[in-house]
């Protein structure tokens, strides 16, 4: 069995940027990942002193659980990104662009306290997959 991740962007909504869509419809996926809130943090509880650092790393923590599912960031299909400050959002968006490249999953961003004072956002994502690859023809 294959999967398949449809954006669903209904034209009564005003279009979302290119970086996510409004919804996200998942067909045949065997295998669902919910990812906690990932800080940026490391094993030895190292933490980024800027925004861009912290950020970065939160995204390798997001990845690395992907990976040990056998996933990608093309297995996302609704990430959750928790800002301590407004003043994040631009190069919180750049980074996610970045690490996301055109992949668009349904995205949501709120601007919050923190758990811990020293992090500056924290990620959590949903991922699906199948065991079954299906690579999509190239158009001509």
């Amino acid at each position: 069995m294959t999967f398949t991740i449809d954006p669903i962007d209904p034209a009564d909504l005003p279009e979302p940027s290119p970086a996510y869509t409004h919804g996200t419809l998942v067909r045949g996926a065997e295998r669902t990942l919910y990812i906690s809130g990932q800080p940026p943090w490391r094993t030895k509880g190292e933490i980024p002193a800027d925004f861009p650092g912290q950020c970065r790393l939160a995204w390798e923590n997001v990845t690395t659980v992907l990976a040990g599912a056998g996933m990608s960031v093309r297995n996302l299909v609704k990430v959750t990104i928790y800002l301590s400050d407004r003043q994040y959002r631009e190069a919180n968006s750049q980074i996610r662009h970045e690490v996301l490249g055109d992949h668009r999953p349904a995205i949501t961003i709120i601007i919050t306290d923190i758990y811990s004072e020293d992090w500056l956002l924290e990620i959590e994502g949903v991922a699906v997959a199948s065991d079954t690859v299906q690579v999509a023809e190239q158009k001509e």
